[in-house]
């Protein structure tokens, strides 16, 4: 991840035309072969930037309340992960903005986050069959979140339907941190990223979760 903070901090200093690779090594005290034995691109550095705000929306969706209905524990999920103060600093979501903005340039950089979204979405749609699986108490199973949770996960059946929920409630709250990060509205508000996930995931009131 050190890698991952070097570069973002450089490409938002200087810009990603004149960011090298050798210049994201340096930073993060590496050599420039090591940074190639991870990375085949300086774009693909921001890699696990970008996953890693894509799995912590996934795991607050398993670690909502277990009685809570799947539409309810994605609102917990956005509030939990998008509100400054709560899951994220203002700082975290402004640096998010400034990047967003630097892949629209950039389709190497723009196909980074579109795969760190994508890893997101099978996260969550494992995460979405573990809430489905209810055990003879009536209660939702839960997922643990060190690496053998994370395998558990995996191995839930992941239906066509699973999927497809996954991908709806990913593409509302990607949409919305897109659509703030392509404006000026503050971190908080009516106009912040978590007040518009909300608002996607509110026109989706009649969507058929209960089938996945």
């Amino acid at each position: 991840m050190e890698i991952a903070r070097s570069a973002a901090a450089l490409f938002m200093r200087n810009g990603l035309r004149a960011t090298r690779a050798e210049d994201i090594a340096r930073a993060a005290g590496i050599a420039p072969r090591t940074f190639y034995r991870y990375f085949a691109s300086k774009e693909e550095a921001l890699g696990p930037l970008f996953a890693a705000g894509a799995q912590k929306w996934a795991e607050a969706v398993r670690d909502a309340p277990a009685d809570l209905p799947v539409p309810e524990a994605l609102r917990h999920a956005v509030v939990q992960t998008l509100t400054p103060g709560i899951g994220v600093r203002r700082e975290s979501l402004e640096w998010v903005r400034s990047l967003l903005r630097l892949a629209e340039g950039s389709p190497a950089l723009l196909r980074v986050w579109g795969e760190a979204c994508q890893l997101g979405e099978r996260t969550l749609a494992g995460v979405l069959g573990a809430r489905a699986q209810v055990d003879s108490a009536g209660q939702a199973e839960r997922v643990v979140a060190d690496s053998a949770g994370q395998a558990e996960v995996a191995a839930v059946a992941v239906s066509p339907e699973l999927r497809f929920s996954a991908a709806v409630a990913s593409a509302a709250v990607r949409v919305a941190v897109e659509a703030w990060a392509a404006g000026d509205a503050a971190s908080d508000g009516p106009d912040s990223p978590a007040e518009l996930a909300l608002r996607h995931l509110g026109a989706l009131r009649d969507f058929p979760w209960s089938a996945a």
